[in-house]
């Protein structure tokens, strides 16, 4: 074993030998990942993690390498000195490296396994948890191995484009202090200061203002961040974002070199050009047409099924029979109904006669809806006249109000209408997710792989703010950080829900991939938003004391963005979760179930740390 090490040092990977290599010399470390004795001689195909090669042990050439490969097992670790050679008719073109193999001259074994407790191959029906048990069995398998390297390159691409663009990687604390609102922490008791916290840093963004206070004009950040939230496909209790900030710059600027950024990541990892069908930067949606088209800020472009905002139309028809809405229309003929602020809305998506949709299948998305809360999924079917059938509305409305009600769904013979109608945010969400619902099982949805399967888009002035959990009172739509219109100033004491505001999202097939937005360097105007969502001076100064006290000494105008990474990746790779790109990540229930964390601590701990815990 030593003369592999201390002489023979590996000369290649295993996944790296080809034609151009037969005849040469060459030293291989790897994993068994399977072995096949064909009589007289066993072949053995040899695994690292640029992939596999076949190697050929003949007793002709030398026995003890034989009689090695005889006794060996999936996931031994070998080292081998071999001659590569043409394959010749027993050429493989389903390996990279079938057009040769390794016969080999010297071998030897660097450490034996255990059988492993699931095959080390990509189409296994092993349940996760039990893979993430034995996470570092599960690293192995390429096509998680292809995932963690996809991952290493985006990085890499990363930071070659902000050193390209005169960028200063900094590092930001985070542990922090902790205040009340926002993500839910993660805390860590402060042992010298007993009774005190420290809480995990769900974001630098306090940090990386104060470097742009501080002059370094352009920041960025590979950044792991923390939020003690449920998880989610797209969540992970600790999770790793591309953190950029800049001075002296508009949106435009942000968005010029974070279009270029994804642009290098897209040819980097994925090996996709989309300058070509990007050439003047990835189109821009308001956040207002986004919510009417699609129901949420963060649009799949890659297909249609459009919701169709029916509110105002039927406020006209009530006195056409249009019971069924009747309370939205009454609120809008008394007066009470805001357009520019709606409480409640109604919506259609229309579902093409070509999906041939039976009823057993309309029930089943009805059912889908009431899932997610909805009281049901009121529909009709549309004939050859432009009549409803199949639906109890056919009775309900009038025909000055169906034919109404067509012409603005543009509904033709065989089309399906689906409708929402009540609370905004209920039937916005709803809506948003029935129409990925249906596209799925449509099939509208393509496989990505070309440039023209992906879609970018920036989606952008938002309300800076909205209702508070009690439906009365103000609070921050993200953070109260975020710049306003220059045209919405005179609303922040009049009408803080008609507030516009300079924050944006880029959104990538349907997934938001990063936000950010324009920052507040004015003291009075951020003054005036604080007041907005009822924070006192006192509150504010005890939560952001120190920032406000920096915006006063010389605060350049600035913005940034929070890209996140894992999600980034996730998508590139086409993962089906996040935790398909994090090498260690932890499972569903927020459990590591390789280590067993989070687990108990002994009483002498918590005693030194001051914490005592609850049943």
């Amino acid at each position: 074993m030593a003369r592999f090490i201390d002489e023979l040092k590996r000369t290649h990977r295993c996944g790296e030998l080809r034609d151009n290599h037969i005849e040469d010399e060459v030293v291989l470390f790897g994993w068994v990942q399977n072995r096949r004795d064909h009589g007289g001689c066993i072949f053995i195909d040899l695994r690292d993690r640029t992939g596999l090669v076949q190697v050929v042990f003949d007793p002709s050439e030398d026995q003890t390498s034989f009689e090695l490969a005889d006794a060996a097992r999936p996931e031994w670790v070998l080292g081998i000195r071999g001659k590569v050679r043409d394959r010749g008719e027993m050429r493989n073109d389903r390996m990279d490296t079938g057009a040769i193999e390794v016969v080999a001259i010297e071998a030897t074994v660097f450490n034996k396994s255990k059988t492993p407790p699931f095959e080390i191959e990509d189409d296994i029906d092993t349940g996760e948890d039990k893979r993430l048990e034995y996470r570092y069995l599960d690293l192995r398998r390429p096509v998680v191995q292809k995932s963690i390297l996809a991952r290493s390159r985006l990085m890499g691409a990363v930071r070659t484009h902000f050193h390209g663009e005169d960028f200063v990687e900094v590092e930001t604390p985070f542990m922090l202090k902790y205040t009340p609102g926002g993500a839910r922490n993660f805390l860590v008791p402060a042992r010298l200061h007993p009774g005190s916290f420290y809480a995990l840093a769900e974001s630098p963004q306090l940090f990386k203002q104060l470097l742009m206070v501080a002059g370094y004009d352009r920041y960025f950040q590979i950044v792991k961040c923390f939020r003690d939230e449920d998880p989610r496909i797209d969540r992970q209790p600790e999770f790793t974002q591309i953190d950029v900030e800049m001075s002296f710059v508009s949106e435009d600027d942000i968005f010029g070199t974070i279009e270029r950024m994804l642009m290098r990541c897209f040819e980097d990892v994925a090996g996709i050009d989309l300058k070509e069908k990007y050439p003047d930067g990835f189109p821009r949606m308001t956040f207002e047409e986004s919510m009417r088209r699609f129901g949420n800020d963060k649009p799949d472009m890659r297909f249609g099924l459009e919701h169709i905002d029916l509110t105002e139309l039927v406020c006209e028809h009530e006195g056409c029979g249009i019971s069924f809405f009747g309370g939205i229309a009454n609120k809008f003929n008394s007066g009470e109904y805001r357009k520019d602020l709606p409480e409640e809305i109604v919506k259609a998506l229309v579902i093409p006669a070509s999906a041939n949709m039976s009823r057993a299948d309309g029930d089943k998305l009805e059912k889908y809806v009431k899932s997610m809360g909805a009281g049901g999924l009121a529909r009709a079917k549309v004939g050859e006249d432009g009549a409803w059938t199949q639906s109890p509305l056919t009775k309900m409305v009038t025909d000055e109000a169906r034919l109404a009600i067509n012409a603005a769904c543009d509904a033709k013979p065989g089309d399906i209408l689906c409708f929402q109608f009540g609370p905004t945010d209920r039937v916005h969400t709803v809506m948003a997710n029935l129409r990925v619902h249906i596209a799925k099982k449509l099939g509208l949805i393509p496989d990505s792989g070309s440039s023209g399967d992906w879609n970018l888009l920036w989606i952008v002035d938002p309300p800076l703010f909205e209702r508070g959990e009690d439906g009365k009172g103000w609070v921050a739509a993200h953070h109260p950080f975020t710049r306003p219109h220059d045209e919405c100033l005179s609303l922040l004491e009049t009408d803080p829900g008609k507030v516009l505001c300079h924050r944006y999202d880029v959104v990538l097939n349907g997934f938001e991939i990063g936000g950010g937005s324009i920052r507040l360097h004015d003291p009075e105007v951020q003054s005036r938003v604080f007041k907005a969502i009822d924070i006192s001076d006192q509150e504010a100064s005890e939560k952001f004391g120190f920032l406000l006290e920096a915006l006063q000494h010389g605060a350049p105008p600035h913005g940034g963005i929070a890209m996140g990474l894992d999600r980034l990746a996730m998508l590139l790779t086409e993962g089906e979760t996040i935790r398909d790109v994090i090498a260690f990540p932890k499972n569903q229930k927020g459990n590591d179930v390789m280590t067993g964390a989070p687990a108990p601590v002994d009483a002498e701990q918590l005693a030194e740390l001051h914490v005592a815990t609850l049943k």
